[in-house]
């Protein structure tokens, strides 16, 4: 009976019709909003390509980039192509080994005699369901991993377009507050010729105003680098000049969002979790089939037939199998022991990191709304309160200009900063959802290092 399912399950290994990507598609639109497709033909990098082209059309969002950056990174269609691999060896493994065909023929002194044989491997046979249930585990595992690539490119596009609109703003504003100190230095120039400034007033302005230049060229080179980031991020060629970025980051949301049992639910839903518990699983399963197999490692059966001139033929059977008598099998069973307990402890490892990463990743994404918040609602609204009352007090001739720039200055600095702190959250906010997916990982499988 066991034989015959064996041989059932033998014939209907096969390969299934999507490569096992349907599966690879779930995981990772349910942790980033976008499916993700291995495209294996012209057709469909064509289809990528055309849906790139509407994307850059209009200035790009964060889910835009999301989006583009899982039809469009040619890195990550590489690690995809891990999943039709690892479906090759799972379907090689419900397959039986070839049968192996001997055939021999003595003359001599007027006599031939001809030996023929067949033999198929009987412990493969035996062993079939065990081989697949270890292949199949290797299978879920480099779906696992393809999801896991593919939420790690999604959260690198997500934060690099953070820090690259982030860095247009701020040059933006680098170049406004040039602008000004233009002004403020050809003023004070001018009074200095009408004897209305001191030599010291004049020179801070000029001071300020070649600390303006050195900020906008040096904001300039760090737009750029955000830029070419992103442009890596995203996958993007020759259409890279076609990337329209918006003006500003996106407002700070109404409230910190609140995970209901974020720990509890990064240990059933985090990648590098579950494919850490597969891995110990594939491991066990390897394991048994060590200690079934260590002791007797070759068991071939077959037919065999002789035939010699003028004698009848003669049939019979074969059996082949290895003599344990170097080698009982005991290394390579405690090697797999010792391989299993590995799996074990990296499982349990990995859970405890995840706890921990998830409310480290939490507690700095509340930490950057309540900073932002505050550069939002006090910091900024109180620098501007200052700045017009000043004006009036200017208008009054109750401070002179020189104090009415360096207020000026005053301000520039805490709207620089409120624009920092916002792109900050916005990286805690990313770095939050990856500490939630947990991914990115890359566990080494230790079920297919272990020797029989």
């Amino acid at each position: 009976m066991a034989a015959t399912a064996a041989l059932a399950l033998a014939g209907c290994a096969s390969f299934s019709a999507d490569g096992g990507m349907s599966r690879v598609s779930r995981l990772t639109q349910e942790r980033t909003g976008h499916p993700v497709a291995f495209q294996r033909d012209p057709q469909d990098a064509d289809a990528a390509r055309s849906r790139v082209a509407d994307l850059l059309k209009t200035p790009l969002t964060a889910d835009g980039a999301i989006e583009m950056a899982l039809l469009n990174n040619r890195m990550l269609q590489q690690q995809l192509g891990n999943v039709g691999v690892s479906e090759a060896d799972l379907v090689q493994a419900g397959r039986l080994r070839n049968p192996a065909i001997s055939l021999g023929r003595l003359a001599g002194g007027g006599a031939l005699e001809i030996d023929r044989s067949v033999m198929f491997d009987v412990l493969g046979l035996l062993t079939l369901p065990s081989r697949s249930r270890i292949a199949q585990g290797r299978f879920d595992q480099a779906q696992l991993q393809a999801a896991s690539d593919a939420v790690a490119v999604a959260q690198q596009a997500r934060q690099a377009y953070v820090d690259a609109v982030a860095a247009r703003q701020l040059e933006a504003y680098a170049r406004q507050v040039m602008e000004a100190a233009d002004a403020a230095d050809e003023v004070a120039k001018g009074m200095l010729r009408a004897g209305n400034a001191s030599k010291l007033d004049q020179m801070r302005e000029q001071a300020f105003h070649a600390d303006a230049t050195a900020q906008v060229a040096r904001s300039h080179q760090q737009a750029l680098s955000a830029r070419e980031r992103l442009v890596r991020a995203l996958g993007l060629g020759d259409e890279q000049a076609q990337l329209q970025l918006p003006d500003r980051l996106p407002d700070l949301p109404g409230d910190v969002a609140e995970p209901q049992d974020a720990e509890r639910a990064a240990l059933d839903k985090r990648l590098d979790v579950l494919m850490a518990r597969r891995d110990a699983e594939s491991t066990a399963s390897q394991l048994g089939l060590t200690r079934a197999t260590g002791f007797i490692d070759v068991l071939d059966a077959g037919w065999q037939n002789k035939s010699q001139r003028g004698a009848p033929q003669e049939r019979g059977g074969q059996v082949q199998f290895e003599l344990p008598i170097f080698d009982f099998g005991g290394a390579g069973r405690a090697r797999a022991e010792a391989v299993y307990m590995q799996a074990v402890n990296r499982a349990a490892a990995t859970a405890v990191n995840a706890r921990s990463e998830v409310r480290e990743a939490y507690a700095g994404y509340r930490s950057a709304f309540e900073l932002a918040r505050h550069y939002r609602d006090e910091v900024v609204p109180l620098h501007r309160r200052i700045s017009e009352e000043t004006v009036l007090r200017y208008n009054g001739m109750l401070v002179d200009v020189f104090e009415l720039l360096a207020d000026a200055r005053e301000q520039i600095a805490s709207v620089t900063a409120s624009v920092e702190a916002t792109r900050d959250f916005w990286l805690a906010d990313s770095r939050l959802q990856e500490a939630l997916a947990g991914a990115g990982a890359t566990p080494a499988s230790s079920a297919s290092s272990i020797s029989r």
